[in-house]
């Protein structure tokens, strides 16, 4: 009856991992395996090696979405880690209206990245945005073109983006800040050191593992930028926005070329691995030494 009993939870749980082995493992191999393939509008079971892969490679259009979305997640991640700290930081200090400071902060984050990308568009477009409010008042000489500047457009991107991430970073450090020791604060006062440098030197080692997690939600949220594009550039001016993302949607909808598309999908996923298995390793690191 025991083992009846023992069993009972791994049955209960049988069909959740069927589907995820079918719906994701199996989706993920069929995936790969197209990508071998001559396939266009509909799959293909002729086997052409690697011929997809030189095409992608040699594809101006992916050039710039992987340079972009290299540059992208780095200064995404970093001004999001460095923000959303700041923030949290501000907070700890028990300053009037935390909980109202919290809401306002972690607000931008319940939005979703189309709303998001719709309110900076709106905010920077010339004849509806800041912009011209600047010439309304009188200052002619402000200019907010940065959504059709090429040279200027990704980080437009990375500015939005962080507004939208760093409050669920803020909230995440919060919680580990208000975890430290109080005598740690009690010594760095008797010693006279600034707070600053105390949240700076002192505590951020302490938060090692805040930092991982946030990194780690924060470039899951890189991988699949996708809709905070269409919503504000469209992947313009140009191709100056295009992130792999939209490269995959529309060479798999609107160009029906499953074959490439499924090759720039299996590089997104060789990516994300190469990105995200360090910072599992090193999460799981700290939590041994924890």
């Amino acid at each position: 009856m025991r083992a009846h009993w023992r069993l009972a939870p791994h049955l209960a749980l049988m069909p959740a991992f069927l589907i995820a082995v079918v719906a994701y493992c199996g989706s993920m191999g069929w995936t790969i395996w197209i990508s071998f393939t001559n396939s266009r509008m509909l799959p293909s079971p002729v086997f052409v090696g690697l011929r997809q892969y030189r095409s992608l490679l040699s594809n101006i259009r992916w050039q710039v979405s992987a340079g972009n979305i290299a540059v992208f997640g780095v200064l995404f991640i970093l001004a999001a880690l460095a923000l959303g700290y700041t923030l949290a930081a501000f907070i700890d200090q028990r300053v009037r209206g935390e909980n109202l400071l919290r809401t306002v902060f972690l607000y931008p984050f319940s939005m979703s990245f189309i709303v998001t990308g719709l309110a900076w568009r709106w905010l920077l477009d010339p004849t509806l945005g800041i912009e011209k409010i600047a010439h309304d008042i009188g200052l002619g000489g402000l200019d907010f073109d940065w959504l059709v500047r090429p040279e200027r457009v990704i980080y437009t991107l990375v500015v939005a983006a962080v507004w939208h991430a760093s409050g669920l970073v803020m909230a995440i450090m919060l919680a580990g800040l208000r975890g430290v020791d109080p005598d740690i604060w009690k010594a760095t006062r008797v010693d006279g050191i600034p707070a600053w440098r105390v949240y700076l030197f002192v505590v951020a080692p302490l938060l090692r593992g805040s930092f991982a997690t946030a990194a780690i939600l924060l470039a899951t949220s890189v991988a699949r930028l996708y809709d905070l594009v269409v919503a504000m550039t469209s992947g313009g001016p140009g191709i100056a926005s295009e992130v792999p993302a939209k490269f995959v949607m529309d060479y798999l909808f609107d160009r029906a070329d499953i074959g490439l598309a499924t090759a720039a999908a299996t590089m997104m996923l060789i990516t994300v691995v190469i990105v995200l298995a360090p910072l599992f390793y090193w999460r799981s690191g700290i939590r041994r030494v924890a």
